[in-house]
């Protein structure tokens, strides 16, 4: 496949089409793709012919599931600095796609996975089907939720976005919507009318038409001992009461957290609560640029995704090995400013 047909940008009936077009990766991003889907998303701002956009997937598997690791595996693992160009670029998108004047609506059909969550949840209609997977999964890999994930994962209800973020938890249709992630379900054989049905009409009038009511969250329904335990200062104190609190699924939980990078759980939950305070997504990801700039140059991001993608052993050895060894200091080091190279973002008066 040609790097020109990875994102296929097309005008038709009134609506810009983004389908990303890695079908074998998942529609897994890159660089290109990125700012193919910049260019398309500013020429439309002034075309009239363009009444809204609508971003898809290729092939049967997810719309898409994530940023391209490997590479930035390479870039960390070399002492490259070309991941912090791809994050620049993806950053200012997802500011791009939140404050887009026109309707945006993301199809988040099959697995949505980190930065395709970037690209999809920050619009303002988001349509999951019976077979959305959703899920920021960073802190498995030794990396931290970024493309504003901390934003959305900080104002789901309660601490279930710590829980989600901690856990790498999936979230499926219902889950999503509950959380924050998506508006609406339309089930997947439905979606092609639907994208027809906005060409003809109005995007309110297609989502009146086939929008569905939500399958249940079964995560919603965990509320209480999710609060109850992730409400802790620290993650140390979160894995104890998960452990204390003599519910199964708690437990469980408990025993995932151990399972992810010990320093990158706990500049998650740093990230996670100075994201709740923040004014608006701009800040936030300007905060998380400065956290992936101090993640590429990290053991643990290079050791993660060896151990999960490139060499598939999945017995990661973190640095350091447990959360009690993480100090204060090293995780302050994520938060550092970069002088002139902050990615700089300005809030919009317009953002979601």
């Amino acid at each position: 496949m040609t790097e020109e047909n990875e994102v296929l940008i097309e005008k038709r009936d009134g609506l810009g089409l983004i389908t990303l077009n890695r079908p074998k990766a998942i529609n897994a991003l890159n660089h290109l793709m990125v700012t193919a889907m910049a260019a398309a998303l500013e020429a439309w701002k002034s075309d009239d012919e363009v009444k809204a956009v609508v971003l898809t997937g290729a092939g049967e598997r997810g719309l898409c599931a994530g940023g391209d690791i490997v590479s930035i595996y390479h870039d960390a693992k070399d002492g490259k600095t070309g991941s912090l160009d791809f994050w620049r670029d993806e950053y200012i998108l997802n500011a791009e796609i939140s404050n887009y004047p026109k309707p945006y609506i993301a199809i988040m059909d099959g697995i949505v996975m980190g930065g395709g969550v970037g690209v999809s949840a920050h619009g303002d209609v988001r349509i999951v089907t019976e077979r959305s997977m959703i899920g920021m999964p960073e802190t498995g890999i030794g990396f931290i939720p970024d493309v504003g994930g901390t934003y959305l994962l900080s104002r789901a209800p309660g601490e279930l976005g710590t829980h989600i973020a901690l856990t790498t938890a999936r979230l499926s249709a219902g889950d999503a919507i509950a959380t924050g992630f998506a508006d609406h379900f339309i089930p997947s054989e439905n979606i092609e009318t639907f994208i027809e049905a906005i060409a003809s009409s109005t995007v309110e009038q297609a989502v009146a038409q086939f929008a569905e009511p939500a399958p249940v969250s079964e995560l919603l329904a965990q509320q209480s001992w999710i609060d109850a335990a992730y409400s802790a200062d620290n993650v140390v104190a979160i894995v104890e009461r998960l452990r204390a609190s003599g519910i199964p699924e708690a437990e469980k939980a408990a025993e995932q957290i151990l399972g992810k990078s010990p320093i990158a759980l706990a500049v998650t939950l740093r990230s996670l609560r100075h994201a709740k305070g923040a004014d608006s997504l701009e800040d936030v990801l300007n905060e998380e640029f400065r956290v992936s700039t101090a993640s590429l140059s990290s053991h643990d991001l290079v050791e993660g995704i060896r151990a999960q993608v490139v060499e598939k052993d999945r017995n990661p050895q973190w640095l350091p090995a447990t959360l009690e060894d993480v100090t204060e200091a090293a995780v302050d080091a994520y938060f550092a400013p970069l002088g002139e190279q902050e990615l700089g973002l300005t809030p919009q008066p317009q953002g979601n």
